[in-house]
């Protein structure tokens, strides 16, 4: 009876050293390196200790380095979320949200601002051009100004020279947060609002009032079109001013004696933001008006 009990213990020893083995070979360590008896039934238990020894090793210095590899990702996750790069994007994310918060009160509150492009037609293709970068440059400063303006382009005629190059040379141009129509500002507003800018007119504009709505001529200030914004706001019985620009600022000496009240679109906008913000013609004349212009602030003059 003893020697029947015995087979059955051999053949587990033998079992137990082929898994202790295979342990080994999955572990990349080499059999032999646990002794000569590692073969033999009598050296089995021996060698199945010493291998499930190492491979319980082995599985504890796996486990450490994964939970490094772990800690090192939750270090660099935290380190995203917190750092410089998510403070910038995270201030972008509310400036962006704050800029249109204030566009959309301009839109409900007003004061509105139209560039009547239905003169643009008038132009040649580089003064197109010209005039759609003034547009991207116009709505870039309304958008980071503290008190901005609602934008309108009227008569903004789809298939037309400046509306294909609005849109070919200013990225997210169908992103602007503004109007574009094709119809005329005498068909979206009173005309007891409306007030034509133009540097032809006798009226000086004195204040702004966020009623009214302001247009500004769709022209390149190269283009050489005497009175023609004049011409075209009388000829629709509006009202007309002009910057105070010869009531706050003197004529400089130049080597070409120039002297020019026409501004750029964008260059008009500057001047009018600034005032609407801090109600100081000279502050906003500053921003607006360059020296090249031959106008200077009389304490620049000094």
């Amino acid at each position: 009876m003893a020697g029947g009990g015995g087979l059955p213990a051999e053949a587990e020893a033998e079992a137990a050293a082929a898994v202790a083995c295979e342990a080994l070979r999955l572990l990349q360590i080499e059999p032999s390196a646990v002794g000569p008896a590692a073969g033999r039934a009598g050296g089995a238990a021996p060698c199945s200790r010493n291998a499930l020894r190492k491979r319980r090793r082995w599985e504890r210095v796996l486990a450490a380095k994964r939970r490094k590899r772990r800690q090192e990702r939750d270090r660099s996750r935290a380190r995203r979320a917190g750092g410089p790069g998510a403070a910038r994007r995270d201030g972008g994310r509310a400036a962006a949200a704050l800029a249109k918060q204030r566009l959309l009160e301009a839109r409900a509150s007003g004061p509105r601002l139209c560039v009547d492009l239905g003169v643009a037609d008038r132009m040649t293709q580089k003064e197109t051009s010209r005039l759609a970068a003034q547009i991207r440059r116009l709505y870039g400063a309304n958008r980071r100004a503290q008190k901005p303006f609602w934008l309108c382009l009227t008569e903004f005629v789809v298939g037309s020279l400046i509306y294909e190059e609005c849109f070919r040379m200013n990225d997210g141009f169908s992103n602007y947060l503004m109007d574009t129509t094709e119809e005329s500002y005498l068909d979206l507003f009173p005309l007891d609002a409306i007030v034509y800018l133009t540097p032809d007119s006798e009226n000086v504009l004195e204040d702004i009032d966020a009623n009214k709505v302001y247009v500004l001529g769709g022209l390149v200030d190269e283009s050489i079109h005497k009175k023609l914004t004049l011409q075209r706001a009388q000829e629709q019985s509006l009202q007309t001013a002009r910057l105070p620009i010869r009531e706050y600022m003197v004529k400089t000496t130049n080597t070409k004696n120039y002297h020019s009240e026409t501004l750029a679109i964008n260059q008009v906008f500057d001047v009018l933001s600034t005032y609407y913000e801090t109600r100081s013609w000279p502050a906003a004349l500053r921003a607006g008006v360059s020296s090249g212009k031959g106008y200077v602030l009389p304490d620049a003059a000094k």
